[in-house]
């Protein structure tokens, strides 16, 4: 894999400070078979070891606006030509986490905003949602909202695809980026990607040897400049998804686009 370069645009270095929710452990271990380096910390120096080993550029941490994780904030300012930010919204919070978002992207390196329906049972669509949507196409961040039935025993329709059909029709320039994969729901979250300029895939907490044939076709033809890599080490480690990233049947030029360009063409052409 030495001939390789990627940017993994999600991992966690701070899984203690999440404690251990019960959704969490069920997750750790019915389907990652996690031990305890599932709910441990990652340092700066051992996170860009593996990444200088693996041929990662770039990754990005995430944390609150609201309330910043001083472990994840120390990444940037360490390295701030390797690491950057996502910022986490909780959209119940209102206009509180809309002027802590926008804050935190005018003094530190946020390269995305972070929505998740199955915490609060909302679908995208929701009205609650709107402020954030708004809000990053003044600030030209993409949002990532996860999609697909979660593992953990946690609400799951609320991240059916479709509900994005409506986001995508009446926010047509926010960029909207579909997080952990779309299943069961491949077919139509490829159909709306066709459909909508802006609306991406993020293959984040999905190991590439389960990819669908649909999503390869697509990879392969009108997707190439759509689907995004991304692990969610250490959920799934940064090793075993390069691996069998390097193992898919793409064609000449694919590989590159999913592990490297298409990431920095969305988040870091701004900043370039």
């Amino acid at each position: 894999m030495t001939d390789l370069r990627a940017i993994d645009t999600w991992i966690n270095v701070n899984m203690s400070e999440l404690g251990r929710p019960d959704y969490l452990v069920r997750v750790a271990e019915d389907l990652f078979n996690g031990g305890e380096d599932f709910f441990r910390d990652y340092s700066v120096e051992e996170v860009v070891e593996e990444m200088d080993r693996l041929g990662v550029e770039r990754a990005i941490v995430t944390t609150e606006p609201e309330r910043p994780s001083d472990h994840v904030l120390a990444f940037p300012k360490a390295h701030p030509d390797r690491f950057s930010l996502g910022a986490q919204v909780d959209p119940r919070r209102g206009m509180k986490v809309i002027r802590a978002l926008e804050s935190f992207a005018e003094n530190y390196p946020v390269v995305l905003a972070r929505v998740t329906p199955f915490w609060i049972d909302r679908p995208g669509c929701d009205p609650i949602y709107y402020p954030v949507y708004a809000k990053c196409i003044e600030l030209d961040l993409p949002v990532t909202i996860n999609t697909g039935i979660p593992g953990p025993p946690v609400p799951g329709e609320c991240q059916h695809p479709m509900h994005l059909d409506k986001v995508c029709l009446h926010f047509p320039e926010l960029k909207l980026v579909m997080a952990h994969g779309t299943d069961p729901w491949w077919q139509e979250a490829i159909r709306l990607m066709l459909k909508y300029k802006n609306l991406y895939l993020k293959t984040s907490a999905y190991a590439p040897k389960y990819f669908p044939p649909e999503l390869i076709h697509y990879m392969n033809t009108r997707g190439q400049d759509k689907v995004i890599f991304a692990s969610d080490h250490p959920a799934l480690s940064m090793v075993r998804c390069l691996e069998e990233a390097a193992g898919l049947d793409l064609r000449e030029g694919v590989l590159d686009k999913y592990l490297y360009m298409n990431a920095k063409r969305l988040f870091f052409s701004r900043n370039s």
